[in-house]
């Protein structure tokens, strides 16, 4: 009875952890953006269109799933690397004409 147990709190354990990493399907993840502004990715958007979270998410995709990893560049802007591998213009809209699609400035005073 005790290892069963020990096994139940270890798999809530788990469930709890990555949920706090995850984000829920049709929340938004703000990203730094620099000089032009935070980026926030909007899941629901993605969803809508009919993406998964795994079909960035998984194996050999763009991003890992753990909160905080993807480290974008302007480089990746031009190499078509991770976020610009959908972005390019032909199976989503051009990240490279639409800049304000994604960064957005805060208000003066925010």
């Amino acid at each position: 009875m005790k290892k069963f147990t020990i096994l139940v709190v270890l798999i809530i354990a788990v469930a709890f952890v990555g949920s706090a990493m995850a984000v829920p399907p049709g929340k938004n993840v703000e990203l730094k953006g620099g000089a032009m502004g935070k980026v926030t990715f909007d899941g629901k958007s993605h969803a809508d269109k009919g993406l998964k979270c795994d079909d960035c998410h998984k194996g050999n995709t763009p991003f890992a799933m753990k909160k905080g990893t993807a480290k974008i560049k302007m480089a990746d802007h031009n190499a078509g690397k991770l976020c610009f591998s959908c972005h390019d213009g032909k199976k989503a809209f051009a990240s490279k004409e639409n800049c304000a699609k994604c960064h957005k400035k805060a208000a003066a005073g925010y």
